[in-house]
């Protein structure tokens, strides 16, 4: 949901919506006959105070600038319609047009100052309304009632099925958010999607079943950032508040695992990478399975690495050695002998289908436990 209104007759100022007494494109109006006031009044310090407080008024009532303007000239009408005196010269007509003119755009001028100000000011406390109540809401620990009644004004039903994304990027500000919050709006409709900085990322909560929001969203950060720095993690869909929190841990995870997997994909679908939570979820497990299958490759000349380095670019190549040596700028027949020297090491070999499977796996914990580093220790055979 974009800084526009996201239901139905709210406004972009996010409070709620007061209908004038009257139009302001009238003859007769309390912001015609305020400015006439103002008009009359002596130039000065109070007067442009008074246009101020007018301006704020007028942003509060819902009104456009060019009601201010057409306001002010309206003023400036009625005062310039009064009947001319028969001993009025030509100089003294020049002289209180000038006189008009000038009190004019002056009143114009500071009614404008304060409309900008309350609009800058409204603006600036709807954003952190929501970000509170995307906080709130991501954690799962507000008071329902309460919750659900700020939801309704960001046209969110709790317990409908929502999509969390997430995006992490270096140079993410709250101007670009605000454009991204609302190109979304624009595209999916007001109501389906709520786009915030959160904890330095980009999140947005969309209604589920919004197909393309994932590849919206890159395009729109491609734009705004350039092809390279940031990546979009897209959670499953979750019914329920409950899961928008679940939504949104899957995002986060996701992007840990890229990270640590080294995956590059602009767009990222948590629905893709569930085995890797299965794979940490017992800890203990997949640290024996690292250390039992590519332990012995610690004992290699150079160490583990590069032989971990081979096996994640074959598997990557889904096994053509040809591919693989071309990625690593090495001969096919380089990675062939380390092939060979894991199979000599390990007894394991990517090219037998029966042992492929464990290989891979236990190729994967080690890229997800920074093995065979962790924490500047190398981490062999379980030690």
């Amino acid at each position: 949901m974009s800084e526009a209104h996201r239901a139905g007759g709210r406004p972009p100022w996010g409070g709620h919506r007061r209908t004038p007494p009257e139009q302001p494109g009238n003859d007769d109006t309390w912001l015609t006959r305020s400015c006439q006031d103002l008009l009359r009044a002596t130039a000065g310090e109070q007067r442009s105070e008074a246009a101020a407080r007018l301006g704020a008024r007028a942003a509060d009532e819902d009104l456009q600038p060019r009601d201010l303007v057409n306001g002010v000239f309206a003023a400036a009408g009625r005062s310039w319609s009064t009947p001319l005196e028969p001993t009025d010269t030509a100089a003294a007509v020049h002289t209180r047009s000038a006189a008009l003119l000038d009190s004019a755009h002056s009143v114009l001028v500071a009614a404008m100052d304060g409309y900008l100000r309350q609009a800058r000011a409204e603006l600036v406390r709807h954003r952190a309304e929501r970000t509170a109540f995307v906080n709130d809401l991501l954690a799962g620990r507000a008071e329902p009632g309460r919750l659900a009644e700020r939801a309704h004004r960001y046209g969110i039903r709790l317990s409908a099925t929502h999509t969390v994304l997430v995006a992490r990027a270096p140079r993410l500000t709250a101007d670009i958010v605000h454009r991204v919050d609302a190109a979304l709006a624009a595209r999916f409709g007001e109501g389906n999607t709520l786009t915030t900085l959160r904890d330095g990322g980009l999140v947005c909560i969309s209604a589920g079943g919004l197909r393309g929001i994932g590849a919206e969203l890159a395009h729109l950060l491609l734009a705004e950032l350039g092809p390279d720095g940031w990546q979009v993690a897209v959670g499953r869909a979750h019914p329920g508040v409950h899961g928008l929190v679940d939504s949104l841990d899957e995002a986060r995870n996701a992007l840990d695992h890229a990270g640590k997997l080294g995956f590059t994909a602009p767009v990222l679908h948590a629905a893709d990478l569930l085995v890797f939570p299965v794979l940490l979820r017992d800890r203990d497990a997949i640290t024996d399975l690292v250390t039992t299958v590519l332990g012995p490759l610690t004992t290699a000349r150079g160490g583990a690495q590069p032989y971990l380095d081979t096996l994640t670019v074959l598997f990557d190549n889904q096994g053509n050695h040809t591919a693989t040596a071309r990625q690593m700028h090495l001969s096919v027949r380089a990675v062939t002998y380390r092939l060979d020297r894991i199979h000599h090491l390990t007894g394991y070999h990517p090219n037998e289908p029966t042992q492929r499977f464990t290989l891979h796996a236990a190729v994967l914990g080690a890229r997800l436990l920074g093995w065979p580093e962790v924490n500047g220790l190398s981490l062999v055979l379980g030690q």
